[in-house]
């Protein structure tokens, strides 16, 4: 199937419409007719992730995070960016990102759906009509009342991590959680005025973890990569049901940094 089939396909799962203004999803490299036999998935288009991509020789990578966020003036060899598209270029492959718009339709749902959130709704809408509210992160009943504890175990398990960042007192009760994908600390706000209490997010910073705490919010910050790694499943799966005779290939599951 050509290139474009696939991004139609995507394109209807998460609308690119939904993304951000400042964000940049879509095609960002390649030819909307090339012909797609291999496609490999990962978080991040890294050099390692590119270098797989070769290895195996995939003519399509479909990343969650963009390899390019502002304007590029130049495409040469002395930025590492650029560095990056002129292999992509050089190995004829097409490079699809999807970002916030997925984060908005898909990963809000699949991460609130790995930790079993019942009654849910969007935590901070972004669109809304006369039919749906749609947005970042979604507010719900955990599957049964727990300590801050039990839930951050229960995090652990279902995200499969070796560890998270706790802020509160553990034996703290918990009904209502709210669950952001990826950087979630401009949301903090919604959680406390939602009513959660509990945040479950990443990238949490010091101040902002106390803070939380101070609002009567209990904070479990399992890492940008920890929650927003079920990206590469979830889009295998949807490629799986939709082009059968697709070769999909994954990046390994490790996180970006060493915890020494």
């Amino acid at each position: 199937m050509k290139c474009s089939n696939i991004m139609d396909s995507l394109e209807e799962l998460s609308p690119v419409s939904y993304a951000e203004e400042w964000d940049n999803v879509g095609l960002i490299v390649g030819r909307k007719d090339k012909e797609i036999r291999k496609v490999y998935i990962a978080v991040d288009p890294t050099d390692e992730v590119i270098q797989c991509a070769i290895e195996v020789q995939a003519d399509m990578i479909i990343t969650h995070h963009p390899l390019i966020f502002r304007a590029v003036k130049k495409i040469n060899s002395e930025d590492f960016i650029a560095r990056r598209v002129l292999r992509l270029a050089r190995h004829d492959i097409c490079y699809y990102a999807m970002h916030t718009n997925f984060d908005v339709m898909g990963m809000a749902d699949a991460a609130a759906d790995e930790i079993g959130l019942k009654r849910r709704s969007v935590l901070s809408v972004t669109y809304e009509d006369d039919i749906a509210k749609e947005g970042f992160g979604r507010i719900g009943k955990l599957p049964g009342v727990m300590t801050l504890k039990e839930c951050a175990e229960h995090v652990k398990k279902c995200f499969k991590l070796k560890h998270v960042r706790v802020y509160g007192d553990l034996e703290t009760e918990l009904e209502t959680a709210a669950i952001c994908p990826g950087s979630g600390k401009s949301m903090i706000n919604d959680a406390v005025m939602a009513g959660a209490d509990v945040y479950i997010t990443g990238d949490i910073e010091h101040h902002e973890g106390l803070d939380s705490v101070a609002q009567g919010l209990m904070v479990i910050d399992a890492g940008h990569y920890g929650i927003e790694k079920i990206f590469i499943q979830y889009i295998k799966e949807y490629l799986r049901r939709n082009f059968h005779d697709l070769a999909i290939y994954t990046h390994r599951d490790i996180e970006p940094f060493v915890v020494i």
